[in-house]
């Protein structure tokens, strides 16, 4: 995979984290669209549950995103 497409996926990732952390996101889909947006897991969250998995999911995402900035092979190759 390329820097560049490495850097748009993280970008498109982190647009959508920031959008259901902080900009009423997570309020919009909880309930039976957090089925499709997160997963079955999450049907009963509330929008404090989604915003908390969302931010630990984002947090290991950028730990990803470095490691496979400083070390390309460790990316997935497609």
């Amino acid at each position: 995979m390329s820097l560049s497409l490495w850097f748009m996926l993280f970008i498109l990732e982190t647009v959508y984290c920031c959008w259901i952390i902080g900009y009423g996101g997570a309020k919009w889909i909880e309930g039976w669209k957090s089925f499709f947006m997160i997963d079955w897991f999450a049907l009963d969250w509330t929008a404090e549950q989604v915003r908390l998995y969302v931010l630990i999911i984002w947090g290991f995402s950028v730990i990803w995103f470095i490691v496979g900035v400083i070390k390309p092979e460790l990316r997935f190759n497609y």
